[in-house]
């Protein structure tokens, strides 16, 4: 505020007579008054120690009077005492602002409060960049860890491919693990087989139905052949019916077997996967506590060892989690492999068998004893909504 004003008050154009009389002006007394205020305390322009935020020179930050070598503008107060006239209300201008130039101190209080508090203004900024700071350092920590770890994991997978490095082995688990892999990539195959199944035989009832209708058509229109037609419409509609039905059966099927690989076992090799890595981070972290403990033992190697020790220790606990969890989880997905697919290739085999014998009723009996529903005639059609 008092920038302001001692620049509004350097700037402004006074006229001078000859004889230090100023001519009219067109501010207010009020304004005449804070000016007189100002330049009595303000600095001379010609003195080269005025800085940024303050007044260069005693401790204070203000400028005696007596060090003044001369005013920057002529001052003249018998000029003020002939202009001094009747009061017209308070200084709008300043009382807006929260300023009250009463006397003469009120142009050093403003200066002081610049000098012991030159920061105020930028209080917000300030905690701005000390909190985006934080976060700076906060992740360059994090880098910094990874890098480390990403370097000892690297280090002891290159040492176990070369021969070189020991790593820790669960000889059940790891049979285990190896023959679900063994067991997803068959049952895939089975998957990609049903669906390829899935997709001729459809294509098949569907040649199966146009037929049927021809048929039909031609029976109407040909007299003479009329029941040979007739005879071939019927059994054309009939192996459709019963088509569709064992399309069900398929389809059902094959979305339990989906659901089976690619959500259940995925699941069981995603926690096989978190399990290997913390397998190989714990024997990394082994690995570099057996060499410091072979190194030195002064006091600098101590305290490496101590923190070795400790991250040995949370990267061990987090490798026998891990192993526990896969243990768990394998024994849920075989028991619940076994439910599923005893269930599911009973229902392959009586449909499928139902169908080329010629069974109706046993197939639709089948349909009925597992819960098959059938999906309603045109419901994988788009509706004309949809084509839109």
């Amino acid at each position: 505020m008092a920038d302001s004003i001692m620049s509004k008050a350097a700037t402004m154009e006074i006229p001078i007579n000859s004889n230090g009389d100023t001519g009219s002006l067109p501010e207010d007394d009020s304004l005449e008054q804070d000016l007189q205020q100002v330049m009595v305390s303000g600095p001379n322009l010609n003195e080269t120690s005025i800085v940024s935020g303050g007044y260069g020179g005693p401790a204070g930050g203000v400028i005696p009077t007596s060090s003044i070598k001369g005013p920057a503008v002529h001052y003249n107060p018998q000029y003020l005492e002939r202009r001094r006239g009747p009061a017209s209300g308070p200084d709008i201008r300043m009382k807006s602002r929260g300023v009250n130039l009463s006397n003469s101190q009120s142009t050093e209080r403003i200066v002081h409060h610049h000098q012991t508090h030159p920061g105020s203004s930028n209080h917000t900024s300030g905690s701005t960049e000390e909190l985006t700071r934080g976060v700076a350092v906060e992740k360059l920590d994090s880098v910094k860890k990874w890098g480390i770890n990403t370097y000892k994991c690297t280090k002891q997978m290159f040492s176990e491919r070369f021969g070189r490095g020991s790593r820790t082995v669960d000889l059940e688990l790891e049979a285990q693990i190896d023959l679900l892999r063994d067991t997803k990539l068959k049952y895939e195959s089975i998957l990609r087989l049903t669906t390829a199944l899935t997709t001729h035989f459809q294509s098949m009832v569907q040649t199966q139905q146009a037929l049927g209708d021809t048929f039909t058509d031609l029976s109407q229109k040909s007299p003479e052949l009329q029941d040979e037609f007739g005879y071939n419409a019927e059994t054309q509609k009939l192996l459709c019916k019963n088509g569709e039905s064992l399309l069900g059966a398929i389809s059902f099927f094959v979305s339990s077997v989906d659901t089976l690989v690619n959500k259940t076992m995925e699941d069981t090799l995603l926690t096989i996967k978190l399990y290997e890595n913390a397998r190989l981070e714990f024997d990394a972290y082994r690995s570099d506590l057996e060499e410091l403990s072979m190194g030195p033992r002064d006091a600098a190697s101590m305290v490496r060892i101590e923190m070795a020790q400790h991250e040995y220790q949370l990267y061990r606990d987090k490798y026998e989690r891990l192993r526990s969890d896969v243990t768990i989880k394998l024994k849920f997905l075989e028991e619940n492999k076994v439910k599923v697919m005893h269930k599911q290739l009973l229902l392959f085999h009586n449909a499928i068998s139902a169908y080329f014998a010629g069974n109706q009723q046993q197939l639709e009996q089948t349909l009925i004893q597992f819960n098959v529903k059938l999906k309603p005639p045109g419901s994988d059609k788009p509706s004309w909504l949809e084509e839109q």
